[in-house]
């Protein structure tokens, strides 16, 4: 079963709901796509999010490296040696992990409809279904409220608020929230690397009567050492996301006392499918939680991530709202989203089609 033809091409997607973070404002995201097509007709499509803040590469020269080394790399090789040519295009984009995230999904997507099984089975179910959060961008305490009313009311049980840039401000949200809507559904927080150890304490120590999940990246990437010297109660509530793109970053995260009790993995970091299962098998036996997080990416992406999260034993959250406020994609498919739960739909591959 030989890839008989490569494209690879770039779509600008807005979103409809642009949002706010620590250090930017997004309104929408250029992604890259990857189809590999065989001679009989299956078509496996990958898609890529590059981003200079987020995987170090930009949209221009992640599409131009695809395009002078993808078909060379595939065209003629059989789909069934799938690690083999996983290998190749790793030593060719190990610096551009959103390129070889788009291609690394293509292949599995081909090769997996070449099995006519989804990849969560080829990969190994253990997880039927799991509720994803949705994201609150740094906003007013009024529009914060009005966003979580209208995803609450869509049935969502998990809302994940973007904190970091006032310690004050951030308590006072979480609480408001809760005032205004109770305790029936899950808060997590995206710190975006916006505190230092006092900031951190002080708003775990504000908030710790509204059952808050955890706190994702308290500080700025390479400053994890610092949780080391936490109590344990707070190094337990924080997850890993800057500090982790790669199994190599994930190395001395695994230091005794770990600095965090969650590894969030984005299939954008660390390079797909292949690295992604490198980490949550390391996370597994390291006894640490599993988050699978995402930018703004297509559902094809979004899916990858699922059927790779609902396949890891140590797998605990989602975060994969990233193809929710698209306001266009170049497919449909891919998941079931029910009352905020997301399910692979048991197609065959990703089981994601072409629009």
């Amino acid at each position: 079963m030989k890839i008989s033809k490569v494209k690879v091409w770039a779509e600008n997607l807005a979103l409809t709901r642009p949002y706010t973070i620590a250090y930017r404002t997004i309104d929408k995201v250029e992604n890259i796509f990857v189809e590999l097509h065989t001679a009989n007709g299956l078509v496996g499509v990958g898609a890529g999010s590059p981003a200079i803040f987020v995987t170090g590469e930009d949209l221009k020269g992640s599409l131009a490296l695809l395009e002078a080394e993808l078909p060379a790399i595939c065209e003629g090789r059989d789909i069934r040696h799938l690690h083999g040519i996983l290998e190749d295009v790793q030593q060719k984009m190990k610096t551009r992990p959103a390129a070889l995230a788009a291609v690394d999904i293509a292949l599995y997507d081909l090769f997996t409809q070449y099995l006519d099984v989804p990849l969560v089975k080829y990969l190994g179910q253990c997880h039927k279904g799991l509720p994803t959060s949705v994201t609150i961008g740094i906003m007013s305490v009024e529009e914060t409220l009005e966003e979580a009313k209208d995803w609450l009311s869509q049935g969502f049980k998990i809302l994940k608020v973007k904190t970091g840039s006032e310690v004050e401000r951030d308590i006072a949200v979480i609480k408001k929230l809760r005032e205004t809507f109770g305790y029936d559904f899950g808060i997590r927080v995206d710190a975006n690397q916006g505190y230092d150890l006092a900031g951190l304490e002080q708003f775990l120590q504000g908030v710790q009567s509204e059952q808050l999940e955890f706190v994702e990246q308290p500080f700025p990437r390479g400053e994890f050492q610092q949780l080391q010297t936490a109590e344990e109660s707070v190094r337990l509530k924080c997850a890993a996301d800057e500090d982790l793109h790669n199994p190599e970053d994930a190395i001395p995260l695994l230091a005794r006392p770990n600095p965090y009790g969650i590894f969030n993995i984005k299939l954008m970091k660390c390079g797909g499918v292949e690295p992604a299962l490198a980490i949550a098998s390391m996370a597994k036996y390291s006894g640490l939680h599993l988050m699978w997080g995402c930018n703004d990416e297509s559902i094809v992406s979004i899916t990858a991530a699922l059927h790779t999260a609902l396949a890891c034993p140590a797998t605990r959250y989602i975060d994969l709202d990233g193809s929710l406020d698209l306001a266009k994609d170049v497919v449909k498919g891919g998941f079931v989203l029910k009352d905020g739960i997301m399910y692979p739909n048991e197609q065959a591959g990703l089981g994601v089609t072409r629009i």
